[in-house]
């Protein structure tokens, strides 16, 4: 296999670049060699690597600015895309893309399936929504992996965030009514590997959701991690002493997020003969690695 990696320098492409690596030759472009906003360097780049594979980690995830540059993300998270399922699919290639749980509108409480209607809230949901559908229409052999609230060791994440405040302030106000699981870069890239070989063996093709098993609010995901890090590390200097609940309606943002972020994985576990783990296993083993 030879591979195509963009955003090899993300979260998730950083992950890819390892459990991709016994597959095959893999040619790993971060933004200064693949720029999706430059179409003429992805049509090169493409024709120079000559994949087997393309692996599109890359996107415009800075959901709120999203809101103010909406043409800039259309050509990065929609167009983009497009463009590489139509030159995979001239190659006989086979494209690998990654969306989001924001192409649903979070309503309900049941966890969303693959062909579930969509209904995204925000210009970040949106285009991510018009690259999955350039990709379907392109006639790509494709994976299309929707995931949510991903995190990595590598850089920053939530669970940092939350360290770095509780070591500032006794009380903390976190969002509870926004429901999902917390998805580690390290779990997509393995699944991805693992469905990629079974893919290109048997000629599978189609979208698939991509999370752990469980749920939580964010809420409870600050809580988990306060109390999985004093007992990893007791002598961490926190001072948080109260981790407040509070509606999404007290701590507006520019884009509206899914209050239900749940995802049902059934089609991606039967398919590619997988049992997820849960979400604080990841996060207990990203802790363990950070604290």
């Amino acid at each position: 296999m030879r591979a195509l990696l963009l955003g090899a320098n993300g979260q998730v492409g950083w992950e890819l670049q390892r459990s991709l690596a016994p597959m095959g030759a893999v040619y790993a472009a971060d933004r200064t060699r693949a720029d999706l906003e430059a179409s003429g360097q992805l049509v090169k780049l493409v024709a120079q690597v000559q994949p087997d594979v393309i692996v599109n980690a890359a996107a415009h995830t800075a959901v709120d600015r999203a809101e103010s540059e909406a043409d800039r993300v259309h050509a990065i998270n929609a167009e983009a895309p497009g463009l590489l399922a139509r030159l995979a699919a001239e190659r006989g290639a086979m494209l690998v893309h990654y969306s989001t749980d924001y192409v649903f509108d979070g309503s309900g409480s049941r966890p969303w399936a693959e062909d579930d209607p969509t209904g995204p809230l925000s210009v970040y949901g949106r285009t991510k929504l018009a690259g999955e559908d350039a990709i379907r229409a392109s006639g790509a052999k494709h994976l299309i992996f929707r995931t949510s609230w991903v995190y990595a060791s590598r850089g920053g994440n939530f669970a940092r965030t939350m360290l770095r405040l509780g070591a500032e302030r006794e009380l903390l106000r976190v969002i509870d009514d926004q429901i999902g699981a917390p998805t580690g870069a390290d779990l997509i890239a393995d699944v991805t590997a693992h469905a990629l070989r079974q893919a290109m063996a048997q000629g599978t093709t189609g979208t698939y959701h991509l999370a752990p098993a469980g749920q939580t609010s964010w809420h409870g995901y600050a809580q988990f991690v306060f109390e999985a890090a004093r007992r990893l590390k007791p002598d961490l200097p926190l001072k948080v002493q109260t981790v407040e609940a509070i509606p999404t309606t007290a701590y507006p943002t520019p884009a509206q997020r899914p209050l239900n972020s749940r995802l049902d994985t059934t089609r991606l576990q039967a398919t590619f003969g997988l049992q997820l783990p849960h979400w604080q296993t990841g996060v207990l083993r990203m802790l363990h690695e950070t604290l």
